[in-house]
C-alpha cells in the first residue's frame, strides 16, 4: 500500500487497507498494479485524479492540429477563368496545411475524353507545384478522375514532386 504523499505504508490485508484509506485518510484506495505480487494499491482522491487526467487529455487535444481533406471539382471543359479561380482556392488550402482532392467529373459521352481531364489535372499540378506535391497522381475512380495533393514539406523527400 502506498500513502497519499507517495510514502510506502507496507503490505496490508485488503480489508485493513480499505479501512485505513477511508477512515484514516478519508480518501479512496485505488489498485495501481493488479498483476504485481502482492497487488499495489495507492491512497488518493480518485475524483480529483480523474478530473486532472481529463484536463491533461483536453490540453493535448487542443495542441494537435488535424488535417482536413478539401475537395475541388472540375469538368473536362472547365473555362480558363474558372480554372484560375479554383486553382487559387487549391493554393489557399495547401498554404493552410490541408490536403486537396482534385476531381474531374465526367458525364455520359465525356468519358471518351479522359485525356482532356488528365491534361487539366496536370495543368493544375503544374500551377501549384510550389506549395503542393502528389500523394498519388491522377487516376480514374468510376466516372471521376482524382488526384490528391499534399502541402509541400521538407520532411518527405521520398515523395514525387508535383
Amino acid at each position: 500500500m502506498i500513502g497519499p504523499n507517495g510514502e510506502q505504508i507496507g503490505i496490508l490485508p485488503t480489508r485493513e487497507a480499505i479501512r485505513k484509506a477511508t477512515e484514516e485518510y478519508l480518501l479512496d484506495l485505488v489498485e495501481v498494479a493488479p498483476t504485481a505480487a502482492p497487488p499495489v494499491c495507492r491512497v488518493m482522491d480518485y475524483g480529483k485524479f480523474k478530473y486532472e487526467q481529463s484536463k491533461k487529455d483536453h490540453a493535448t487535444k487542443q495542441s494537435q492540429k488535424g488535417t482536413h481533406v478539401k475537395e475541388v471539382k472540375f469538368r473536362p471543359y472547365t473555362d480558363q477563368h474558372d480554372l484560375d479561380f479554383k486553382t487559387r482556392h487549391i493554393l489557399e488550402f495547401l498554404s493552410h496545411g490541408n490536403k486537396v482532392k482534385v476531381t474531374v467529373m465526367f458525364r455520359g459521352r465525356e468519358m471518351a475524353y479522359k485525356d482532356q481531364g488528365r491534361t487539366l489535372l496536370q495543368q493544375v499540378a503544374k500551377e501549384v507545384k510550389d506549395l503542393g506535391q502528389f500523394e498519388f497522381p491522377p487516376k480514374m475512380e468510376g466516372n471521376n478522375m482524382v488526384m490528391i495533393l499534399l502541402p509541400k514539406t521538407g520532411k518527405e523527400p521520398g515523395r514525387p514532386q508535383a
